[in-house]
């Protein structure tokens, strides 16, 4: 599941003993039997442990390692002879992620005096094309704090702009301003001195082509550089110095793919509708810090987790986080009895066993079953494994602005992400049929009741948990997985999680800790739902307001 940032976990490691035993679930490596054409726990089993390898490297978006993961899954959807809907008649849909990072190497002076880079300023461009900087001169505008003595836009124009003070909508009061120079408080400057260092991962858009005004971070004790005076001894309209030189930025193509493909439907009118039925293939790739012993980290958040949770009642979002210094403090992890169970276990690798690859094994066993069904339902099924869920949903926005196949035929979004835990040991309320729905309601009230029907009708004994679907629950599960981005374009959606656990985003997200009974199960549910759906002898019905397919996603 995608999210804005990372928590680092901290490591505690003492003297008292441990609460469980750090002993997995399944064994460290498993080579599993050919996969058969039904669904079950064995063959998500072999599968799971194939695609949430160490070999697979995290199956980063843009990295060799989400070419890995998705090179395993085209394999498998060829061998069970489905439809390739990507591009050119290929399995394959690109992406166009792109990795961007600022030039330290970038030359620019204020009149005579040599700027340092890192030090004198800090880019802060967050999209489209940045206008030059280079012949612009300086002005300050004023400060915010006393808005009605700044200087009026037809002064800024062409010029770059100093502002004290608050800078929210800044570019909109000065829209031809070549540039902003906004002055961070002090406290602000290794932060920014961390993110000018950092690489972006993005995806081009149309938008990369638009003329925008670049901004700089620069610090209280520079600005004397660029104005020509001390920021004190300036006054809204003093004219500064004019640069010369340019802000660069590299950028490199990071090749990512979405994997498309499709079962017939057999009804020769129906079969031009499609029920999508999604997974993402990506996950965090490796650790930039480097290894660290798995077993005392999972140590440290299953202790966590229960002193939180004796205080909420509930999992804290990340592993290791939400707890007092106090609480922090009473964290001990015996780390003699851990090598008493194996040798230390380092390891860098965010597999993502759960997170997304139960739910794209999931998606593997459910074409799998289909493929190998002698009746087809009456509509096709449209399988899609999409990339760049971690960074920002990339390739489900991509997917769902560039569709392969008439994004009016998509009937409806089923989306499995996270579906490998669930149990009571992996979170409070958690038992054999747990399942968490989220969305299925919000644009269709007839998909919300089908996917009660069809548990209840077939019994599978799912039991539903409808909080995370709350309007303006706080930690927006709505906006932050792929089903978003069909829903956003009116598309009915139902997001099916098994839910966090303390292994969410973590170097020990890995297959030993999977319960493949309860993948398979989810997996069976989300197959007859589909196939529901794609045996109406309607489409599902749309029966509430559809949302702005570019504003702001709302929970």
């Amino acid at each position: 599941m995608h999210v804005r940032a990372l928590m680092t976990v901290v490591l505690i490691a003492c003297t008292t003993a441990i609460a469980a035993a750090q002993g997995p679930r399944s064994p460290l490596k498993y080579k599993g039997p050919e996969t058969q054409p039904a669904i079950t726990a064995a063959d998500a089993m072999t599968r799971l442990y194939v695609f949430a390898d160490d070999s697979m490297m995290g199956r980063g978006a843009g990295d060799p390692g989400g070419l890995k993961g998705t090179a395993y899954i085209e394999r498998e959807v060829r061998r069970m002879g489905l439809v390739p809907a990507g591009d050119n008649g290929t399995f394959f849909q690109a992406v166009p992620i792109y990795r961007r990072s600022f030039d330290m190497s970038s030359s620019l002076k204020a009149d005579d005096v040599q700027l340092v880079a890192g030090k004198d300023y800090y880019p802060l461009h967050l999209g489209g094309t940045p206008r030059s900087l280079n012949g612009r001169q300086v002005i300050y505008a004023g400060t915010t704090l006393d808005a009605a003595n700044m200087i009026p836009a037809a002064q800024a124009v062409g010029k770059v702009v100093v502002v004290a003070g608050p800078t929210p909508g800044i570019a909109r009061r000065y829209p031809d301003a070549a540039g902003f120079i906004i002055i961070p408080a002090d406290y602000v400057i290794p932060q920014l001195r961390e993110y000018a260092a950092e690489v972006s991962t993005l995806m081009h858009e149309p938008a990369d082509t638009v003329s925008v005004s670049l901004t700089l971070a620069v610090p209280s004790a520079s600005i004397a550089s660029f104005l020509g005076v001390p920021l004190q001894n300036a006054r809204p309209g003093t004219l500064g110095r004019t640069l010369s030189g340019e802000v660069r930025f590299n950028m490199v193509d990071a090749p990512a793919r979405n994997v498309v493909a499709i079962i017939r439907g057999s009804d020769s009118l129906l079969r031009k509708q499609f029920v999508a039925i999604g997974a993402h293939n990506d996950h965090l790739g490796i650790r930039h810090e480097g290894a660290i012993d798995t077993d005392s980290v999972r140590a440290f958040n299953q202790m966590a987790a229960k002193i939180y949770m004796t205080r909420t009642h509930e999992l804290p979002e990340f592993p290791g986080t939400g707890l007092t210094a106090d609480e922090k403090a009473r964290v001990r992890v015996n780390l003699d009895s851990l090598r008493r169970i194996r040798p230390a276990r380092p390891d860098s690798v965010y597999n993502g066993a759960d997170d997304d690859g139960s739910g794209s094994v999931g998606l593997l066993e459910i074409a799998e079953k289909f493929s190998n069904d002698q009746y087809k339902p009456k509509r096709s099924l449209l399988f899609v494994w999409h990339t760049g869920e971690e960074l920002a949903l990339f390739g489900s926005e991509f997917f769902t602005d560039h569709p392969t196949v008439p994004r009016e035929s998509i009937v409806a979004q089923l989306n499995i992400d996270m579906i490998g835990r669930g149990e009571a040991s992996d979170r409070p309320g958690g038992n054999s049929g747990y399942l968490q729905l989220i969305g299925s309601r919000r644009l269709s009230s007839e998909l919300g009741d089908l996917l009660e029907k069809v548990n209840i009708a077939n019994r599978h004994g799912m039991k539903f948990d409808y909080t995370f679907d709350a309007a303006g629950h706080p930690e927006q599960y709505y906006c932050r997985s792929d089903h978003y981005e069909y829903a956003r374009y009116g598309i009915p959606v139902a997001f099916m999680s098994t839910g966090g656990h303390i292994d969410y985003h973590q170097v020990t997200d890995e297959p030993q800790y999977i319960s493949y009974t309860h993948l398979a199960r989810v997996a069976g549910f989300v197959a007859d739902v589909a196939a529901h759906i794609a045996n109406l002898d309607h489409r599902i019905v749309v029966d509430h307001a559809k949302p702005d397919p570019k504003g702001q996603c709302v929970q």
